[in-house]
């Protein structure tokens, strides 16, 4: 995994998503910049993790929108790269860079600190012969409870995703929220190879008799346990290391 963007762990336990809130203008090519040939090339030189996935909204609250997805092997190690980068000469002249001038970066960011299921993947390493960014799908599935959340991950963990898997969803991160908005929840990243794909994917899981069975079953057991959905549409930027 050290090329994803340095030394991003094999298996995560936690994942910082950063989400910049921009305008349309200048403000997505000068993040790109910093991104592309600040943070990430610091990242990896300092072999400390950096984004492993940077992603541009297609279909989101706000747009336009850019979301980096930064693996962590323990908490410790997030305030010990920060420490590292701002540490660094490079990194710290690609920050004045992307910040000077009469407009301001962005208009606002927002930071998240999930924390990965047991169920959760290893992230895969980034595909060399890719050549297509593809469409990435993050959902949060928000629990009225705390007791309705754990019934949610055991559904996931148990039927759910053989069923995902089978008609070719196939999520590359399982998480919920440890310092963020709409707790409790669960929050999970699906990367498709276009939007037709993703609707075909998505029609065959709605309509699939297994899933209806284990919906009911879960209704029956444990009431709505995912009272409200939460879906943004992203693709890959030209630049993440996973595309």
């Amino acid at each position: 995994m050290m090329s994803t963007a340095a030394a991003a762990p094999a298996r995560a336990r936690y994942y910082v998503l950063d989400n910049y809130y921009l305008k349309n203008g200048s403000q997505g090519d000068r993040l790109a910049e910093y991104l592309r040939n600040g943070l990430i090339p610091a990242a990896r030189r300092l072999e400390v993790p950096g984004p492993a996935i940077v992603l541009e909204a297609l279909v989101a609250a706000h747009m336009p929108q850019v979301l980096t997805v930064t693996p962590y092997a323990a908490q410790e190690q997030i305030f010990a790269t920060r420490a590292s980068l701002r540490a660094d000469s490079a990194w710290r002249k690609a920050l004045a860079a992307w910040e000077s001038g009469e407009e301001a970066p962005y208009e606002s960011h927002a930071e998240t600190l999930l924390e990965a299921t047991d169920y959760s993947p290893a992230l895969p390493a980034p595909e060399a012969e890719r050549k297509t960014s593809r469409v990435f799908e993050l959902r949060l599935y928000h629990s009225p409870t705390e007791r309705q959340l754990k019934a949610l991950h055991e559904r996931f963990a148990g039927p759910e995703i053989p069923i995902f898997h089978r008609l070719g969803i196939h999520p590359l991160l399982y998480t919920s929220t440890l310092t963020g908005p709409h707790k409790p929840n669960l929050v999970y990243l699906t990367p498709f190879e276009g939007l037709s794909e993703r609707e075909k994917a998505w029609n065959a899981f709605g309509a699939d008799p297994e899933w209806i069975k284990v919906r009911k079953e879960s209704i029956d057991k444990h009431g709505q346990i995912a009272s409200v959905i939460q879906i943004s549409l992203f693709r890959a930027s030209a630049y993440s290391p996973i595309r």
